[in-house]
């Protein structure tokens, strides 16, 4: 059962929640970290890069405003990562410093901070566990301006940050059945000065699912229950519940069928906002490197379905997956719907590095040597207080050659708010009231790479999303290309030179677009 009730004209401070628990988790990480079993190899890798770029427009301006000049970078920063039988950490942050040749720096920035963390830790063995995670990046203001590609120009774009902290506990009955209880508390802060409040949850779930006496016949019950505090749209508080049946028909075949109920009291558009719910589907596994997930049903707002395929072979990982489900902004910053890049190019270099901290760090070099995002291509996941439906098809491949390495994902997806447009009246102007009301967006990005020699390579990027409003009928295309050439001269340090064009609508205002050519040479160090 789901159930959304809201107090719109509370507009309460977030507060640290009152429960004793989740207070107590970051100290009982921290003697977890001074724990025998966790006396793991850790891995601290500072480093810093210096950056210079000349841009012909600097500012993402209009033609007929554009100026050009050079962005002198440092970008001192930190990656750290550990791994024991009972704690495992990943870490990494960055700073960045600019200093512009041009003395009008209006829509500039002096500097950049972007970081992200998570840890997974098992505080009482096969009992209590933990897991938290933090972040802060650039986001995106609006779908209908430039993207914040370019950390150092300050149009449409707000700094987001993210925490949240999870501890359970899990409890097994022998055979029959195992017991997960959980706490988690989340916040998202950030986009206050564009009408996009602060917010804070905590969210309690429980989960029954059957153990190995029914080989055959699997089930499970779900149930979840959230509270939270915004500033703008007031106290919410969700509960869900779901029960699950699982029918093996083969070894590789199992049916699956669901049943539960929700039930929203959000202010909506006068659409319903409450009913049963249920679906029907397959899971076919015939091999560990190839499985398909389908699913078909019902709910509230209408039929609904999911899909989810991936299939790895030794040179590469393919994967397609189809969700329609009800969100918020708020919901993907904690929960992104992007494609993971680590975690991407992790699972494509297993076979060549078995040990997952040296990975980590091969991964992270690959990342800085081609300059791919942390992320690959994902809607523009603009500032929203209301209640959405997002469709979303999406699918992603990851190539590794002898010589060369490809990525690539391609998406297209539809947005419609459920709840009213005044929840976003501190977003947008009156005469623009319905800009995100129903949103259509499709985007591809790819991503090569080739080794002219054991230290030299010469690499592509191509980035774009196509951004349109179905009720105003506005647009925005985004486009970034850049090339060029890498060269790693030992195992600490790497210099790499790119040619950039982008593309873009300058804002919501102004319906022109934006050009932007540039040459960027960096030097990257590790110690």
């Amino acid at each position: 059962m789901t159930i959304t009730t809201a107090n719109l004209s509370a507009h309460r401070l977030v507060k640290w929640p009152g429960n004793a628990a989740l207070r107590l988790t970051p100290l009982a990480l921290a003697v977890l970290l001074l724990s025998t079993d966790c006396r793991a190899e850790w891995r601290v890798t500072p480093n810093v890069t210096a950056r210079e770029t000349y841009s012909d427009n600097i500012g993402s301006q209009p033609d007929d405003q554009t100026r050009s000049g050079f962005i002198s970078e440092l970008a001192p920063g930190i990656n750290i990562a550990g791994i024991s039988p009972r704690l495992k950490v990943s870490a990494s942050a960055e700073w960045r410093k600019y200093a512009y040749s041009t003395d009008t720096k209006s829509n500039l920035r002096n500097n950049d901070r972007r970081y992200s963390a998570s840890a997974q830790a098992v505080v009482v063995k096969e009992a209590l566990f933990l897991d938290a995670n933090a972040s802060g990046s650039r986001q995106a203001v609006s779908a209908f301006g430039p993207v914040p590609n370019n950390s150092y120009t300050a149009n449409n774009g707000t700094d987001i940050r993210t925490w949240s902290i999870s501890p359970y506990l899990r409890h097994r009955f022998g055979s029959t059945a195992t017991l997960t209880a959980r706490v988690a508390r989340d916040s998202v802060e950030g986009g206050s000065s564009n009408g996009f409040g602060n917010s804070m949850a905590t969210t309690r779930t429980a989960d029954l699912v059957s153990g190995t006496n029914f080989p055959n016949v699997g089930w499970n019950v779900h149930y979840s229950r959230q509270d939270m505090t915004a500033e703008r749209s007031g106290d919410t508080s969700t509960e869900n519940s779901l029960a699950g049946l699982q029918y093996r028909v083969s070894p590789y075949l199992s049916l699956t069928s669901t049943v539960g109920y929700d039930k929203y009291e959000y202010r909506a558009l006068g659409e319903r906002t409450r009913g049963r719910s249920w679906s029907g589907g397959f899971i076919w596994a015939p091999s560990s490197r190839t499985k398909v997930q389908a699913t078909y049903g019902r709910r509230y707002f209408g039929k609904t379905g999911s899909f989810d395929a991936s299939y790895r072979t030794q040179r590469a990982i393919w994967s397609l997956n189809y969700a329609d489900i009800i969100t918020t902004t708020r919901q993907q910053f904690l929960l992104p719907a992007a494609v993971d890049t680590a975690a991407l190019l992790d699972r494509l270099f297993t076979t060549a590095y078995p040990d997952p901290v040296q990975r980590q760090q091969i991964v992270q070099a690959y990342m800085a040597q081609t300059g791919l995002p942390p992320t690959l291509v994902d809607s523009i996941n603009f500032l929203s207080n209301r209640y959405m439906r997002n469709k979303r098809l999406q699918g992603s491949v990851a190539f590794k050659g002898a010589r060369s390495d490809l990525v690539m994902t391609v998406f297209n997806e539809r947005t419609a708010a459920l709840s009213l447009q005044q929840e976003d009246s501190t977003l947008l102007p009156s005469q623009l009231s319905t800009l995100n009301e129903d949103m259509k967006q499709r985007g591809a990005t790819a991503s090569f790479d080739y080794r002219l020699s054991t230290r030299t390579s010469a690499h592509a990027n191509l980035y774009g999303v196509n951004a349109q409003s179905l009720k105003t009928g506005v647009t925005n295309g985004v486009r970034q290309v850049s090339m060029g050439l890498s060269r790693r001269f030992d195992t600490k340090s790497i210099a790499s030179l790119d040619l950039r064009h982008s593309k873009g609508r300058v804002g919501v205002f102004d319906n022109r677009d934006y050009h932007e050519n540039a040459i960027v040479g960096a030097l990257s160090v590790q110690f």
